[in-house]
């Protein structure tokens, strides 16, 4: 069994393209060129380039010595956090960038929640010279202050939805409707392993650089390509589906997926989808999403912007009904504590959304010498302020 999209865009149960009609022509156009514009030499030769010389990749594969200590454990920390714009939201802004330079589009459109999508997608379209707009819920505009400053500095135009939870849900249905609007000169650079096929495989394809280096860093640091585990968090699952994409079909490589359990699973309060959601279509594809019994969606929360998504990727919800991916929920205070835990042991401030990943630590025991990867995908610049709230700092 492949875990890997098929022919008509499902992850097992999950994925597809349920979209309007007035949606298709833009999809369809993406998925007839998608494959064939990642596979010519020239975009390869680019998006490399730029991944070297503009991002500074390679990201480092970091062993974190007195967390490794602490935990008894061999812990890695893929330094993702160290990508330009902060966060590995950018690997994918290059390469939709350059396939929307391909298809001809000159006005780029974005839904962002935590901003670092956001953030990337203002980056590329400066680099690039063309029109961005980015859709943003009002509270976290509120949040985000700083990377709202970023996009506006880098001459994006950043709309509020002031409409549901006022998140990234709200955020990514005004986004889809000014695509609707502008169907022949717009390309929409989705963040996340989300939406109608191709944009869960398109964008696990370009996060997939994650996997692809921690396979010959590993083999430079233990001799050995396959870590024992990889960690990362999930909301819509993009860094995770990076991290995770060339293990996939490893069973020996074992996956730990980690989600925003808020308050905690059972408070109302929460965004743990896999544990949550039932069947259901969000954005354009069949996936787990949190709902109320007649269908409705649910708002979800977390204390971290980028994890409150009331659904998750079809790559990941697959991973969950397979067991291929074990899930784990951490709750805002966990995900805190081990985040300033981080920053006290090894220097390192990281993004909220990593600290959930972090947290796996105190409620999973893991051997001496395993090897565990854990994906850090953002840094904690963006989050200071939640930081210093929450410990009155």
């Amino acid at each position: 069994m492949s875990y890997n999209v098929d022919s008509k865009g499902y992850y097992g149960d999950f994925g597809g393209a349920y979209i309007p009609e007035m949606l298709y022509p833009n999809v369809e156009e993406l998925r007839q060129n998608y494959l064939k514009v990642m596979a010519e030499p020239a975009f390869i030769e680019s998006f490399n380039a730029l991944l070297k010389d503009y991002v500074g990749r390679p990201s480092p594969l970091y062993f974190a010595k007195r967390l490794s200590e602490k935990y008894n454990t061999k812990i890695y920390l893929k330094r993702e956090d160290l990508n330009h714009t902060g966060a590995h939201k950018i690997n994918n802004t290059i390469g939709q960038i350059l396939m929307a330079q391909r298809l001809g589009k000159k006005r780029i459109i974005a839904e962002t929640g935590a901003g670092q999508h956001g953030v990337a997608t203002a980056t590329v379209c400066a680099l690039m010279g063309l029109e961005c707009i980015v859709y943003m819920g009002a509270v976290d505009i509120e949040r985000q202050a700083p990377n709202v400053a970023r996009m506006k500095m880098l001459g994006a135009t950043v709309i509020p939805a002031n409409s549901g939870s006022k998140t990234l849900k709200d955020a990514t249905n005004e986004a889809i409707r000014d695509w609707i609007n502008n169907p022949v000169n717009t390309h929409y650079i989705i963040g996340s392993v989300v939406g109608p096929h191709p944009y869960p495989d398109m964008v696990a394809r370009f996060q997939a650089v994650v996997s692809e280096e921690i396979q010959w860093q590993l083999q430079e640091k233990e001799g050995r390509k396959d870590p024992d585990y990889v960690i990362a968090c999930v909301g819509g699952g993009s860094n995770a589906a990076g991290a995770f994409y060339h293990y996939l079909d490893t069973p020996s490589v074992k996956l730990i997926a980690v989600e925003a359990a808020g308050l905690g699973v059972d408070s109302g309060e929460s965004a743990a989808t896999s544990f949550l959601g039932k069947e259901g279509i969000i954005h354009g594809s069949k996936t787990l999403l949190m709902q109320t019994p007649d269908g409705q969606i649910t708002e979800p929360y977390s204390i971290s912007a980028g994890l409150d998504y009331p659904g998750v990727g079809p790559m990941h919800a697959n991973l969950f009904k397979t067991k291929r991916a074990e899930f784990i929920a951490i709750t805002d205070d966990q995900a805190m504590d081990s985040g300033l835990e981080l920053c006290q042991l090894e220097g390192i401030i990281p993004a909220i959304e990593s600290s959930h990943a972090l947290a796996v630590f105190k409620q999973k025991t893991f051997k001496p010498d395993d090897v565990v990867v854990v994906s850090l995908s953002g840094r904690g610049d963006k989050d200071l302020d939640t930081y210093i709230k929450h410990f009155k700092l």
